[in-house]
């Protein structure tokens, strides 16, 4: 899976546990924090692959469930100390997501089932051998996906990716836009502080 299609999967599953567990709508920590998460197993393991060949293809650390599962509770139990516990939930709903989430994709894309993929040092899967680099790597394979986009060749995959990416801006906006929101008052605040001859903090 893409980045911004984990980021959608996480916010939309996220905020639908938000509003049926908290009945409210995630706050802007919460929707950084599953949006970060959901990405975070591709930020570990795509670079430390493709640019400094420390593994051997991008799924190794980042997304072995014996190391997502320990992260997450241990974030999850900081956050509930701190009293920001519903930040530290949408962070393992997004970080725990992307797993399964991957094993999908690969099955609906190419009709392969890798769920050895989950199982870092247990199971290896092989990769690219040589270091392509990070920015290359990911060009390399961005172009393969944009070439069909821009061709209008959308397969009935890539309808659903867009119809999710839809869903997402509305849920988001429906949500109250969280992370921006927050960003736009503390803008607010700041200007009148700073008209006010106020310190903003």
């Amino acid at each position: 899976m893409w980045p911004w299609e984990h980021a959608i999967v996480g916010y939309l599953a996220y905020s639908l546990f938000a509003h049926l567990y908290y009945r409210e709508s995630p706050d802007g920590l919460e929707a950084f924090a599953v949006v970060f998460a959901s990405v975070l197993p591709d930020l570990i393991d795509k670079p430390l692959a493709w640019e400094f060949g420390v593994f051997e293809s991008g799924y190794a650390l980042g997304h072995s469930i014996f190391f997502a599962v320990p992260l997450s509770l241990a974030v999850g139990l900081l956050a509930r100390r701190v009293g920001k516990g519903p930040a530290g939930v949408a962070f393992g709903v997004g970080y725990l997501l992307h797993l399964p989430a991957d094993v999908l994709d690969t099955y609906l894309r190419g009709g392969q089932y890798t769920p050895e993929i989950l199982l870092w040092p247990v199971s290896t899967v092989d990769g690219v051998q040589e270091q392509t680099g990070f920015t290359d790597e990911f060009v390399r394979l961005f172009g393969r996906y944009q070439q069909d986009l821009l061709a209008g060749d959308l397969s009935t995959y890539m309808w659903v990716q867009v119809g999710l990416a839809g869903l997402a801006a509305l849920v988001w906006l429906a949500d109250g836009a969280p992370v921006l929101r927050e960003c736009l008052v503390g803008c607010k605040r700041l200007v009148i502080a700073l008209v006010g001859g106020r310190d903003p903090m």
